[in-house]
């Protein structure tokens, strides 16, 4: 039986799961023809931060080598843009020539963001998405007395910002919002991690609106703020988020919303071209999370060899690690009626947790320093589990559930003498006081949105 041609775009993370199990089941059934416009195969993109601080190599992160794509059959196409979808010839047209297919699995990934300040263009202004900004930030920092300002604080970021002054840059973070990472941590979350970064040498500039990028002899100098204030920097770092690259699926008349659209078996609106990652946009949402796109390479392996298979988005947890500080954010934070907020906080060892109910039960969590429970946490919500019972000391995890009656008293004489912990709606707050034993800081307690 003669191989079937599948054509891949994009050496991605989500391609590269997919190819390996399409060649776990069916190693000989498909000739696969492979293009990327990066000159390079698939490496792990999680692991650019480790490489710019210098804890990894970059061949320490390789996924796939030329071996891997060798045994395997695989046609690489490195360095090599494609150009043109042909969904009515099957063919894929790159800028050294055409190839036919029977399927095709467009894997094109995501752009970063450039806000179109004046002067973005300015050499030594960069995103940070692939191999090649890595490298452009470890040459920078090389440089001595080299400066950098990286726009944005969330985690992309907050990792280059770690990595260069990892290797001895001097690092202003300039962050819009009143606090970093906004999307996964409330304010008090938020304070503690830049109180980290500080501590690293990093500067924060919050509440921070950049108006102009000012250059000179081509070359970016300084970042001007709405303000007045100028930041000198030798390199800038846009890290303000991205964006589906669609594109090709446009020109090719698929259907596209903000991302190309497909449908539980991965399909987009044409039959025979299937597509995965951060390109997609599936019932509605898009994603960036690296479980999600691995569920979406399985279950476009899958369609491909005829085996029955949907996607089904689920609810997530974000469990990071940023800069050595442990992070964990799960659920729903939107303020409202009938909420109600468990706030636990040790500034002595740095450790923050805030818990959001809603009719008994878990819908958000959020922790930093101690994430050891949020897997626990994760699972009530997930499960709709009923908290009435132990709302008492939810906030101490898992340890202090089941058995006897929980005692909160006994969980609260356990902690440090400058822990605190507390409740709020809004206008009711259950305190320490409450139990007999001492008082709460208020300014812990206070309900606040996290998207």
């Amino acid at each position: 039986m003669s191989r079937k041609r599948l054509v891949v775009i994009g050496a991605g993370m989500a391609s590269g799961r997919a190819l390996e199990q399409l060649f776990a089941t069916e190693p000989d059934g498909w000739h696969v023809t492979l293009f990327n416009a990066e000159p390079r195969g698939s490496y792990n993109r999680i692991m650019l931060s480790p490489v710019l601080s210098g804890e990894k190599s970059f061949d320490q992160i390789i996924t796939h080598d030329a071996d891997w794509y060798g045994q395997h059959g695989v046609t690489c196409r490195f360095g090599e843009r494609v150009t043109a979808i042909d969904t009515q010839a099957r063919t894929v047209t790159g800028t050294k020539g055409t190839v036919a297919y029977d399927k095709l699995l467009i894997a094109t990934g995501s752009d970063p963001f450039v806000i179109p300040l004046p002067g973005h263009d300015l050499a030594g202004v960069i995103a940070y998405r692939d191999a090649d900004d890595t490298r452009r930030m470890i040459d920078a920092a090389a440089q001595p007395g080299a400066r950098a300002v990286v726009i944005g604080g969330g985690l992309l970021g907050l990792e280059a910002a770690a990595g260069m002054r990892a290797r001895g840059m001097a690092v202003t973070v300039v962050h819009l919002p009143g606090h970093l990472m906004e999307r996964q941590l409330d304010p008090a979350a938020g304070e503690l991690l830049c109180h980290a970064l500080e501590d690293k040498g990093i500067t924060v500039r919050l509440g921070a609106n950049s108006a102009e990028i000012i250059g000179k002899d081509g070359h970016v100098r300084a970042l001007r703020l709405a303000d007045g204030t100028e930041i000198p920097c030798d390199l800038l770092v846009m890290a303000v988020g991205i964006r589906p690259n669609v594109a090709l699926a446009t020109h090719a008349g698929l259907a596209v919303g903000r991302g190309i659209e497909v449908d539980d078996q991965m399909r987009t609106s044409h039959p025979d071209v299937l597509a995965i990652g951060e390109c997609v946009e599936h019932r509605g949402a898009l994603f960036g999370l690296v479980a999600p796109l691995y569920d979406q390479a399985r279950v476009a392996a899958q369609t491909l060899m005829g085996q029955p298979a949907a996607f089904l988005q689920k609810t997530l947890a974000t469990k990071l690690k940023v800069t050595g500080c442990d992070l964990f954010s799960t659920g729903d934070f939107e303020a409202g009626d009938g909420r109600e907020d468990i706030v636990f906080r040790d500034p002595g060892r740095g450790i923050y947790k805030r818990l959001v109910i809603e009719r008994d039960r878990l819908i958000g969590a959020v922790m930093y320093g101690d994430t050891a429970d949020g897997n626990w946490f994760f699972g009530l919500i997930r499960d709709g589990t009923d908290i009435s019972a132990m709302r008492e000391t939810l906030i101490f995890g898992p340890a202090y559930q089941g058995g006897t009656q929980p005692d909160p008293s006994a969980a609260v004489a356990a902690l440090p003498h400058d822990a605190d912990t507390g409740g709020c709606n809004g206008t009711v707050r259950r305190t320490l006081s409450a139990w007999g034993l001492g008082s709460t800081d208020p300014r812990t307690t206070s309900p606040r949105n996290v998207a």
